[in-house]
Parts: C-alpha cells; sequence; structure tokens
C-alpha cells in the first residue's frame, strides 16, 4: 500500500478479534498470528481493529494504544490499519485519535458516543462536536459508523449529508442501518455529494443485497473467519456476475447462521470458536459480561462451518 497518498476506504476490511487468555488477559502472540493469518488473504485493502469484533468497549485506553502498535508492527504498509474511535468523551476520542495517527495507523473508524442512546439524534452538534475534536487532533481519513435504528444510535439522513458535507475527513460510512430502505437511500445521496462518500456494508448477513443496491465495500466481523469468501463475493458483484455471486453467497449462508442468530451480541464470541474449530486459533475467551456460548451452541458453529466447506486446511483459502 502506498504511503503517498491518503488510504481511500473501500473494498474488503476484516474486523479483526482480539484473544485473551485464560485470565482474560490480552494474548498479544495469539493477536499476532491472528493478524496475519488475515494479512494473507489476497484482496483484502485493509484490516479494522478496536471494533466491536475485537471487544473494544472491554479494552483499557493503554491495550487500545498496544493494539495500534502491534497491528502496525505486523501489517507495516502492506494493507491499511483502520482503528476504531470507540468512547464516550469527546476528549479522549481526540486523544485516541491524535495516537493512532502518531503511531502511523492510515484510517479511522470513528463509533458514536453510548451515551448518545439517550437521544442524541436530536441533538446532532452533540456528534458534530466529537467529530470536531477528532478532526482536530487527526487528518486521517474516516469511516463513519451508522448504527442500526434500533440502536438509538444512528443518525438521521439529514444529520448524516450534514456531517459528511461538514468533514471532509468522513470518506466512508460503515453502514449497519438494518433497513434496506433507507441503506438504498444513504448509498445514492453519499454518492451524489460534491465530494461523494463511499457505504462501506456491514450487514453481513445479507451481503449480496446490499452490495447489490451500491455498497462499495465490506467491514465486516465475519472477515476475522471468511475474508477470501467477503473478496470472492465482492469481486463477482463488481464484475456484474450475479452467477457466481450467488454460488460464492451459497457457501456463505452457513456462516451467517453460525455467527449472526439471536442474541446478535454473541457474534464474536462464536467467531472465536469457529477459529478454534478450524485450528486458527487455541481458546476462544471473551471478556465478562459476554459469556462462552453453550456446548450444544459451539456443536452447531461446527456443523455449520462444515457445511460452509470450511477445514483447517482450507480456512482463508476457501475461495473459488
Amino acid at each position: 500500500m502506498s504511503k503517498t497518498e491518503p488510504y481511500t476506504p473501500q473494498g474488503v476490511i476484516p474486523a479483526c478479534l482480539m484473544p485473551f487468555d485464560a485470565d482474560f488477559k490480552v494474548n498479544e502472540a495469539a493477536y499476532r498470528a491472528h493478524l496475519q493469518d488475515l494479512l494473507s488473504v489476497k484482496g483484502i485493502t485493509g484490516i479494522a481493529i478496536n471494533g466491536h469484533a475485537a471487544e473494544v468497549h472491554a479494552l483499557t485506553i493503554e491495550e487500545q494504544h498496544r493494539a495500534v502498535v502491534v497491528t502496525k508492527e505486523e501489517l507495516q504498509d502492506k494493507v491499511a490499519t483502520v482503528t476504531g474511535i470507540h468512547t464516550d468523551s469527546s476528549l479522549e476520542a481526540g486523544k485516541l485519535a491524535a495516537y493512532a495517527r502518531k503511531e502511523g495507523a492510515d484510517c479511522l473508524l470513528v463509533f458514536p458516543p453510548n451515551f448518545m442512546t439517550l437521544g442524541g439524534h436530536m441533538r446532532p452538534e452533540m456528534i458534530t462536536q466529537h467529530l470536531q475534536r477528532i478532526t482536530d487532533a487527526c487528518d486521517l481519513p474516516i469511516i463513519l459508523f451508522q448504527f442500526p435504528i434500533p440502536s438509538n444510535l444512528s443518525y438521521p439522513l439529514s444529520t448524516l449529508i450534514s456531517l459528511c458535507e461538514r468533514f471532509p475527513q468522513i470518506r466512508a460510512i460503515k453502514d449497519m442501518i438494518g433497513d434496506g430502505n433507507q441503506h438504498e437511500q444513504q448509498i445514492r445521496e453519499l454518492k451524489a455529494l460534491d465530494n461523494p462518500v463511499k457505504t462501506i456494508t456491514t450487514h453481513s448477513a445479507w451481503l449480496i443485497g446490499s452490495l447489490a443496491l451500491g455498497a462499495e465495500g465490506i467491514l465486516s466481523g465475519a472477515g476475522s473467519v471468511i475474508a477470501d469468501l467477503q473478496v470472492a463475493l465482492f469481486r463477482a458483484m463488481q464484475a456484474n456476475d450475479l452467477a457466481a455471486a450467488s454460488a460464492i453467497n451459497d457457501r456463505i449462508y452457513p456462516t451467517v447462521r453460525a455467527f449472526y442468530d439471536a442474541p446478535l451480541l454473541d457474534m464474536h464470541n462464536r467467531m472465536k470458536e469457529a477459529l478454534v474449530i478450524l485450528g486458527k486459533m487455541n481458546e476462544a475467551h471473551v471478556r465478562p459480561p459476554l459469556m462462552k456460548p453453550t456446548p450444544s451452541e459451539i456443536e452447531k458453529i461446527g456443523r455449520m462451518m462444515a457445511d460452509a466447506g470450511l477445514t483447517a486446511s482450507n480456512v482463508y483459502r476457501n475461495a473459488p
């Protein structure tokens, strides 16, 4: 990846997991190995860290800092390091952004402050101030995370457009709005801006439909397991080869059932279990209050991996 120009967020960006030991300490050796596994997938444009998949809600600021350093050591400039900015404090968000910039990150993934669930959508000046603190501290391109409507953290379309116009560092949104109608409207209106903004989908349960509506990339925790299949699907859709895309989607579907059935908050716990089953992680520990899946669910995950044709010998290399 060239460092002469700012990174353009697009294409397939797997969101990596964060391995822990049995005592819940970060397992740095396992994290480095996980990054190298993802880096081996041809066609990805970046790797997202310090996001939901990495259990960022349970990481200390020091652990988030260390993740940036370790990730850059492993990825170097081969693909982009996309660093999550996840905090309820706008002041801390600016510090996290500045640190990411100093340590060589290529892009920021900005989460809405959780406190805004109490009605922040009615006070757009709150997220404006949050982003102002970040952009004052750091000039990296931004992927703005658009949350699902039921979360009460999504931005009304008028606010989303206003933010993209006010902050030209926003080069893409990670869209999880969960509503096909608004998803398509956002894609179209963001593309129509004087400074167009890309939509990167994280609708991992319906990727083929989202890409058909015009999404220009995938940023997904499922990429921690099936990045190669996501690359193959994205390329087929870009080539307007619906037959190939449909065949790839048939292979992805069992992993959707493995990861994204209710309750949704267990999705990344399930991905860790899948990587243990596939021989890519030795252990699957999650920090409380997240809990390990039940034995019956782990058995189901194993069956779904088999139905998807994923094995220890072909994981990360299972795409056509």
